[in-house]
This record gives C-alpha cells, sequence and structure tokens, in this order.
C-alpha cells in the first residue's frame, strides 16, 4: 500500500487558471459575458465525446483526418484543464478530492481483492 500523500496539482492548477482567464477576456469581448457553469460543462462533454470518437480512431473503427494520437494527447490534457476550471468555479479543492477519492477507492479495492483471493 502506497503512503496516502496530497496530489500537488498546484502547478497545473494555476496555469489551466490563466489559460481561463484569457479565454474569459475573449468572451467578454465577443460576448459580453464569461462563460456560465452550464456553458463551461457543456464545452467539456463536448470535448469528452470527442474523446470517445479519438479512442474509437485509435481502434481503427472510427477515421478521423489528422494525427489520431496527437488529438488525444490535446483532448486529455484539455480535459484536465475543464476540471481545473470547473473545480475553481465550484470552490473545489482538486489535490484533496483526488486524494481522499483514491485513498476511498484504493481502500474499497484493497478489501475487496483480499475478500475474494482464491487461496
Amino acid at each position: 500500500m502506497t503512503e496516502n500523500t496530497t496530489a500537488n496539482l498546484g502547478p497545473a492548477r494555476t496555469e489551466a487558471l490563466a489559460v481561463r482567464a484569457l479565454y474569459e477576456v475573449l468572451e467578454q469581448r465577443y460576448n459580453g459575458k464569461t462563460w456560465s457553469l452550464h456553458e463551461l460543462m457543456i464545452g467539456f462533454s463536448n470535448d469528452v465525446g470527442y474523446i470517445g470518437r479519438l479512442l474509437l480512431a485509435h481502434e481503427g473503427t472510427w477515421g478521423i483526418e489528422g494525427d489520431t494520437e496527437a488529438e488525444l494527447r490535446h483532448k486529455l490534457a484539455e480535459s484536465m484543464w475543464w476540471l481545473f476550471v470547473l473545480a475553481d468555479k465550484l470552490d473545489i479543492d482538486l489535490d484533496s478530492a483526488f486524494t481522499d477519492t483514491m485513498a476511498t477507492i484504493r481502500t474499497g479495492l484493497e478489501a475487496t481483492v483480499a475478500r475474494t483471493d482464491p487461496q
């Protein structure tokens, strides 16, 4: 079992929120307002759907133009960005949320693995 330490997502969060601030400048200029929480979630959902298509392309069952691996790298990283943005809007500390969630899942899985050992 690994030691339960807090995730260090701070540098990634800082960069994500700096990028979000630039988007907000453009949203304000073009739309007169920044995206709502609902609009942010729609953007994230759209990217998650595209990741699904990219996974199909990666397996050879869906054709796309361009470099599938590069697109997957981009969209997976962008999904992390969306999570930082949404967490910030909801005032959720992803470092502690991630650490606590992984500890809970790990504990449950370890118990299940031990309980189902076919010895």
